[in-house]
């Protein structure tokens, strides 16, 4: 089993500058997969638990130089602690490569994933350490996990700007811990948090949609959204689940890898809560399929259909609205 590759300059910029601490918000210990064409960071990707999130690069996004051997088909997977490979990132031109070394105070050689910078005169060495290579059996699980986690959802739709995303769910915070997300159609996403006090939502309309669309019946414009989405679930236009509003902003970290945007979906058999991160070549309007990434959120419910309409309104969060229902019992 053998790895060898040198990080190149834009390699290290990607990881240390926007990938690398968004993965660490997720999880402090995730897989890395190698291949023999693509490198994949995947926190949280067996567990089955919060945010199982998957960052892939084909090698040549990261790596100048990249040899791997194995006995699986070229292929290595290891778990390591994200938050150590970040100081390691720091330099312009590294070397990087899997090695056994005796620890001190060690009997046993243990395997680490060595950094190694060059200067004129002296070279700096950061071995990080790792998990013991999984088995055969263990790498199989892994890219089973990984085929499931990219099944994309039936629909799938575009939220441009997280930032006002993240707003609106850094008020549910102080409302509840779940919330319901719905997927609709009809090209419209439905966040709705409840309690007994209080109902708290938003809704954005005309959205680009990716996948199954439908066109909204024209008896439902003129209706609340609560109406629109109850009918829309009858009709099996939708989708709706429930997660933790922790985990759906967590999720909405990611806008620090400085992605284009961001695409919501609900997965085939309701399994979870898709978000598909998209990247654009530079200077470019088109996606960067060099680079891939998605996260998954897992439900808190039982999940049913539901689809809503969308008025014509403006862009997106100009149909921004939020309404709140308080109850006060007096004595």
């Amino acid at each position: 089993m053998k790895f060898k590759a040198f990080l190149t300059e834009n390699g290290v910029n990607l990881l240390e500058k926007r990938f690398l601490p968004v993965l660490d918000k997720m999880g402090k210990v995730c897989h890395l997969f190698l291949t023999r064409e693509k490198a994949y960071f995947l926190p949280n990707l067996l567990s089955g638990e919060g945010i199982q999130c998957v960052a892939q690069f084909h090698k040549e996004t990261l790596f100048g130089d990249y040899r791997i051997s194995s006995q699986i088909e070229d292929c290595i997977a290891f778990a390591i602690d994200i938050s150590l490979l970040q100081p390691g990132s720091a330099a312009n031109c590294l070397q990087i490569k899997l090695v056994k070394k005796l620890p001190p105070n060690c009997t046993q050689a243990m395997p680490f994933l060595t950094f190694e910078t060059k200067g004129y005169k002296s070279a700096v060495i950061q071995d990080v350490p790792i998990s013991k290579p999984l088995s055969r059996a263990q790498v199989l699980e892994l890219q089973t996990a990984l085929d499931m986690a990219q099944d994309l959802p039936p629909t799938l739709v575009q939220v441009p700007d997280l930032n006002q995303l993240q707003n609106f769910v850094d008020w549910m915070k102080h409302v509840g811990d779940l919330v319901n997300v719905s997927i609709c159609k009809y090209r419209d996403l439905h966040l709705q948090i409840s309690t007994t006090l209080i109902t708290l939502g938003a809704e954005f309309r005309k959205l680009l949609v990716i996948g199954e669309k439908a066109v909204a019946p024209s008896e439902d414009r003129n209706l609340s959204a609560q109406t629109r989405s109850e009918r829309a679930i009858s009709r099996g236009d939708a989708q709706s689940v429930q997660v933790s509003v922790k985990h759906f902003s967590k999720s909405l970290q990611c806008h620090l890898a400085k992605l284009d945007c961001a695409f919501y979906g609900i997965a085939p058999q309701v399994a979870c809560l898709t978000v598909i991160f998209q990247f654009f070549i530079p200077g470019k309007r088109q996606p960067d399929k060099s680079i891939l990434g998605q996260a998954q959120i897992a439900l808190t419910a039982a999940s049913s259909l539901f689809i809503r309409q969308f008025p014509n309104s403006m862009a997106l969060w100009n149909v921004f609205y939020a309404y709140a229902m308080c109850w006060v019992q007096l004595n």
